[in-house]
C-alpha cells in the first residue's frame, strides 16, 4: 500500500468513493445527497489541505484531508476507505498518517467531527469525546466532536 497525493483529474471518482463510503452506514438517497457537497474533493481542497490516496495493485483503497489552522489546530477533514476494502487496515494506516502529519507541522490536537457511526473507530484510535459540532450538510443536525492530542 502506497500513499500518494491525488491527481486533479481523479477528484470526482474520489468524491463517489466518499459517498459509496458513507452510504455503508445506511443512509437513504436524500440523505446522501445532501452530504454530497461537503463530501466532493475540489481542486481548492488540494491546494489548501494536505490529501492523500492510499492504493495497492488493486487500485484506490482510501482517502484522507488534513487542513491545519493558523493556531496549530489540525482537523480531520475526511477520511473514507472504500466499502469493498473495510477490514483490511486503511482506516488505521491514514489516521495514524492523518496524526503524524499534523503533528509534523507542529500541530497540538486533530479535531474530528465524525459520523455518528465512525466515532466509535476515532474513539479506538486514540480520540476523546469532546462534546458536539454542527453538521456542514444538515442544519441542526449534530455530530460528535472528537479530539486527538498529539
Amino acid at each position: 500500500m502506497i500513499l500518494r497525493p491525488p491527481n486533479p483529474d481523479e477528484l470526482a471518482a474520489l468524491s463517489d468513493m466518499c459517498l459509496r463510503s458513507k452510504a455503508v452506514w445506511n443512509y437513504d438517497e436524500a440523505m446522501l445527497e445532501a452530504f454530497r457537497d461537503e463530501l466532493t474533493l475540489t481542486e481548492d481542497d488540494l491546494d489548501f489541505d494536505a490529501v492523500v490516496v492510499a492504493e495497492d495493485k488493486r487500485g484506490v483503497a482510501g482517502l484522507a484531508e488534513v487542513s491545519l489552522e493558523e493556531d496549530g489546530t489540525s482537523h480531520l477533514e475526511k477520511l473514507f476507505v472504500e466499502p469493498a476494502r473495510l477490514g483490511e487496515g486503511t482506516g488505521k494506516m491514514l489516521y495514524v498518517w492523518a496524526c503524524r502529519f499534523a503533528q509534523g507541522l507542529g500541530a497540538r490536537e486533530m479535531v474530528i467531527e465524525a459520523d455518528p457511526d465512525a466515532a466509535p473507530f476515532y474513539r479506538h484510535m486514540g480520540a476523546e469525546p469532546a462534546g458536539e459540532a454542527e453538521s456542514g450538510s444538515i442544519p441542526g443536525r449534530f455530530l460528535p466532536r472528537l479530539v486527538h492530542r498529539l
